[in-house]
């Protein structure tokens, strides 16, 4: 049972050290636990709540059960046993792919209401297993249980699969079937591999299809099912495996960069209630034998973004993974996200796939490789990212809320593609109204009002991109008749934005800063520390500040006291702000905003302000003596 005294999050990892094979062997079989209960009435079926997809209730059900594989292969492939657990996934594969059991699957389809069928997404563990344990999932299956599992796996060869990361899931099926000797279409499985590779951009990057989209799926979805790839598939097509390789260790560290020193990634893209699978790139790495750092490097990569998880309150009091980022956040999900969804988390368990003597094991924690000052430019996902008191920050040069293709609309995706700016240690908000400044929580967003209209609009997206310099420059348009010219700046600590707007009508504008976690705010004992004055903005608390200022000294400062539950990281948040009326022609709007986590105090900081290179100084305030 979850540890659940009230010092203590809901969260089955808490009291874990998670320094040592057995550790994760444990925080394996902790998070697999609570789910077993469930699958006793109908094996192969996971119904873990009633949140529901845009896909069948049977289909939900089946992801869920699926999921507890990417957890359980590893810790069975490394030698460790759970009896109940290994009876109740058998059990589960024999009666789900059974047409006359009432647990069975079904077959998947072409489409199903618009999307296609996830059924093909969740084959890919179930493949596998049959690659990585055969002992436990072919071998004391009857020859008719045989046949039937080898025949619902191939209907994967002829089915359709959205242009994406969607591609590997056929060839994670391939892998088992070909492990135990099944026949199937290998020219369909090739012909996923080389669509695959086309995605490949430059260092280390993949596009996620035809979307565009640079997020946590390049790592936890294109490399992590490469390196599988290339460690079970590598002697029979060594070349493609060595590629795989080489552009994974290429894109270590990029991926590196999106995590603080305490292990916290990047809140950024779709599909963060799978939380720590973002620390299954590394591990993944490690199985597949590729080294872009020393082992112990590696070894803290990974295990420091799974402690940093062990302190959050991520599950249900029975110990079941919620929905939500750093805490049970439905408002953030997806539309193709239920109960079962958050177990994709552990596809960080890999690593327990290599024996205790392996280099991984054996090496000492090493800590962050990136420099504290170490700032970095990112062209494929439009980043600056650079540290501060350990967290990181990422200045965002904008990527589309808005695409063509399969999967292309998100829920809340201006949020988790198109804001200025992101953290971890602030994380962002998402829109829950977008009518009242409250809720629609406008952290790292300038939100636009004009006379009569009720709904604040924000970037969606960029009609175009350019470096100049060391600074990212953006337009976009909030209405088609008129166009601003967003220019981002990092002049660490502080980030700075120039916004050039051109109206033919008056408009209203809000700008927020980092968003901060409001717990404790306690008024009797004064830990609210917030304070507003002309053009800047403090909103303080014991977990920390965020400061905003208006360069310009035009528009008025404010806190918003966001709706509760619009951040991901924590459930109550303040955001410094500014508001401005505008009157039509061609308005200038600069901004300044820095953060701690460690001083409430800002006011030394803020008096000071950004430090600003000459060449945008000169620009900046060109512009505005021309504008005033």
């Amino acid at each position: 049972m979850p540890d659940l005294s009230p010092m203590s999050p809901f969260n089955p990892l808490h009291r874990n050290p998670l320094r040592t094979r057995g550790d994760l062997a444990r925080a394996t079989r902790d998070l697999v636990a609570p789910c077993l209960p469930f699958l006793m009435e109908r094996p192969g079926r996971l119904a873990l709540g009633s949140t529901a997809a845009v896909y069948e209730t049977v289909v939900a059900e089946f992801e869920g059960f699926a999921r507890l594989f990417w957890g359980l292969l590893p810790f069975f492939a490394g030698g460790f046993r759970y009896e109940a657990a290994e009876q109740a996934l058998r059990a589960g594969i024999i009666a789900g792919t059974d047409p006359d059991h009432d647990s069975f699957w079904g077959e998947p389809g072409d489409l199903l209401r618009g999307h296609r069928d996830q059924r093909l997404v969740e084959m890919a563990p179930i493949g596998l297993a049959l690659a990585l344990c055969p002992e436990l999932f072919w071998d004391p299956l009857a020859p008719a249980e045989k046949e039937r599992l080898a025949h619902w796996l191939k209907l994967c060869m002829a089915r359709p699969y959205n242009d994406n990361n969607w591609l590997f899931f056929r060839v994670m099926v391939s892998l088992g079937l070909s492990r135990v000797g099944v026949d199937f279409d290998a020219q369909a499985v090739e012909t996923h591999l080389e669509r695959l590779e086309s995605f490949f951009i430059a260092k280390g990057w993949y596009e996620d299809g035809v979307m565009g989209r640079y997020d946590h799926y390049i790592a936890f979805a294109m490399h992590f099912y490469g390196l599988i790839y290339a460690q079970l598939a590598g002697e029979r097509d060594p070349e493609r495996a060595s590629r795989f390789r080489q552009r994974a260790a290429e894109f270590a560290p990029d991926y590196a960069a999106w995590f603080a020193d305490g292990g916290a990634g990047l809140p950024y893209g779709r599909s963060l209630t799978y939380r720590f699978a973002h620390a299954s790139f590394w591990g993944a790495l490690a199985y597949a034998g590729c080294t872009p750092y020393s082992w112990g490097t590696l070894k803290g990569l990974a295990l420091r973004n799974l402690r940093y998880w062990s302190h959050q309150p991520i599950a249900h009091p029975n110990g079941v993974l919620s929905l939500g980022y750093g805490y049970a956040n439905p408002a953030m999900i997806e539309e193709y996200s239920t109960d079962g969804s958050p177990l994709w988390a552990l596809k960080a368990m890999l690593p327990l796939a290599l024996p205790a003597d392996h280099p991984f094991w054996t090496a000492e924690e090493e800590p962050h490789p990136l420099a504290a000052s170490h700032v970095t430019f990112q062209p494929d996902p439009k980043f600056a990212l650079f540290r501060h008191e350990g967290a990181v920050f990422a200045a965002a040069g904008g990527q589309s809320a808005i695409s063509s293709g399969a999967g292309a609309s998100f829920r809340n995706a201006a949020a988790k593609y198109a804001k200025f700016a992101y953290s971890t240690a602030h994380g962002f908000s998402v829109e829950l109204d977008p009518r009242h400044p409250q809720n629609g929580a406008f952290d790292n967003a300038l939100a636009l009002k004009s006379s009569g209209d009720a709904h604040w609009r924000v970037r969606e997206g960029n009609e175009s991109f350019r470096r100049e310099r060391n600074a990212m420059v953006a337009t976009w348009r909030p209405w088609p008749d008129i166009p601003i010219e967003t220019w981002l700046l990092v002049a660490a600590p502080w980030l700075v934005r120039l916004h050039i707007i051109h109206t033919d009508r008056p408009l209203e504008s809000i700008e927020g800063g980092f968003a901060v976690d409001r717990s404790g705010d306690d008024h009797v004992g004064n830990t609210d520390a917030s304070a507003v004055g002309g053009s800047d903005a403090i909103a303080a608390f014991p977990a920390g500040g965020s400061a905003i200022r208006d360069l310009l000294g035009r528009r008025q400062g404010e806190v918003i006291y966001a709706s509760a539950n619009s951040n991901l990281l924590f459930p109550r948040s303040a955001i410094p702000s500014l508001r401005g009326k505008h009157a039509p022609g061609v308005m200038v709007l600069a901004t300044a905003i820095v953060t701690s986590t460690q001083a409430r105090d800002l006011q030394p900081l803020l008096a000071a302000g950004p430090e600003l290179p000459d060449w945008f100084a000169h620009k900046l305030y060109g512009l505005a003596g021309e504008r005033s």
